[in-house]
């Protein structure tokens, strides 16, 4: 499998790019703020032809792009329905003090419409997009709409985590943000991350790869929910 990963914009967003392995068909994850040229140089530098852009949630950081990805050609998104009105509406889901950031940033011209091909997730719904099959795991908290894609593992691979703003290395999304909740960030944790395998691979939102392992012995939310949590591991 071929994953390329790059940070883009301000606040150092995470877009990926993923595809079976070079030269064929792939899907474009978390489109946000200055990431077009690093998309574009992922694509022509493999050989890759995108059919879908998927947002982990609706933040303005992760969609900044969207509309343009998609309009140049002519390919759906999908975003789970919970998150949809931020795609119209992105100061709707940021804190006060970004929203005068944006605004001195932008000259409160921010991008605030929907691709026209969108398409609305639900939980445990099954993607199979670019010779890949991704489920989707509903995962609110950080948001009410915040999802992760997740891969099964086959042999010399092993399973993948697009984890979003849900799970960072050493740290979770924060849940003080509209529509944000703590109480439903820690069940996402609990029923969504911790089931998983040991070496799951986790692609976040922010920061630097890691895997389920690795948060479940050193991320301080995860150790706290695990030593409370029977959850039952899933995968390999």
């Amino acid at each position: 499998m071929l994953v390329v990963g790059f940070p883009a914009g301000p606040w150092g967003t995470n877009c990926y790019v993923i595809a079976p392995q070079a030269g064929e068909q792939c899907v474009i994850v978390d489109p946000g703020k200055d990431s077009i040229d690093g998309i574009e140089e992922a694509l022509g530098e493999h050989g890759l032809e995108p059919v879908a852009v998927l947002l982990t949630h609706g933040h303005i950081d992760h969609v900044w792009s969207v509309v343009p990805v998609c309009g140049a050609r002519g390919i759906p998104a999908y975003l789970h329905p919970d998150d949809r009105g931020m795609l119209s509406d992105p100061m709707s889901g940021i804190s006060e003090q970004t929203r005068e950031a944006l605004a001195a940033l932008t000259s409160d011209r921010l991008p605030a419409s929907e691709p026209d091909d969108l398409r609305l997730l639900s939980d445990g719904v099954e993607l199979e997009l670019a010779g890949l099959r991704l489920v989707v795991e509903h995962a609110p908290g950080h948001t009410r709409g915040s999802v992760m894609f997740r891969r099964e593992g086959e042999l010399g691979v092993p399973p993948l985590l697009l984890s979003g703003d849900v799970l960072f290395e050493g740290s979770i999304g924060r849940t003080d943000l509209p529509g944000g909740d703590h109480a439903a960030m820690l069940r996402s944790l609990t029923t969504k991350v911790l089931p998983l395998d040991d070496e799951t691979v986790v692609l976040p939102g922010h920061g630097e790869t890691t895997t389920v392992g690795r948060e479940r012995l050193t991320n301080p939310y995860l150790t706290a929910l695990a030593e409370t949590s029977a959850a039952p591991r899933r995968g390999l």
